[in-house]
């Protein structure tokens, strides 16, 4: 197994603990909405703390329920990966072509030691 193979796998294994281990370990069971997002978690604590706080502005648009809000999420985040992965993939195809274009440019001005036709 190769180096990047061996470190992919390891990478993947990171993650895959990180989703399963909340979800066995029970981590959030006391909790009404277990898996909330942190801006929920915020406006939690901050209802406690000061219970008469008037948010400075209202968000632009605001989801019909929290299956939308989440579908949204996902969406921007895939869209984000996408980009971000287009990028990547763009940059490192312009690299290897520029490698290929070194070698041929190489292979072609590589004087030979026998003369032609011999």
């Amino acid at each position: 197994m190769s180096r990047n193979a061996k470190i992919n796998t390891l990478l993947l294994l990171a993650v895959t603990a990180l989703a399963v281990l909340p979800l066995a370990l029970g981590l959030g069971d006391h909790k009404e909405e277990p898996f909330s997002g942190s801006d929920a978690e915020a406006e939690t604590a901050i209802t406690e703390i000061e219970p008469d706080y008037e948010p400075w502005f209202s968000p632009l648009y605001e989801p019909p329920s929290g299956e939308v809000e989440s579908a949204l999420f996902a969406l921007q985040a895939s869209l984000g990966a996408g980009v971000l992965a287009y990028y990547f993939g763009l940059r490192r195809g312009r690299r290897q072509g520029e490698q290929r274009a070194m070698a041929a440019a190489e292979a072609t001005s590589v004087p030979r030691d026998t003369p032609e036709g011999d």
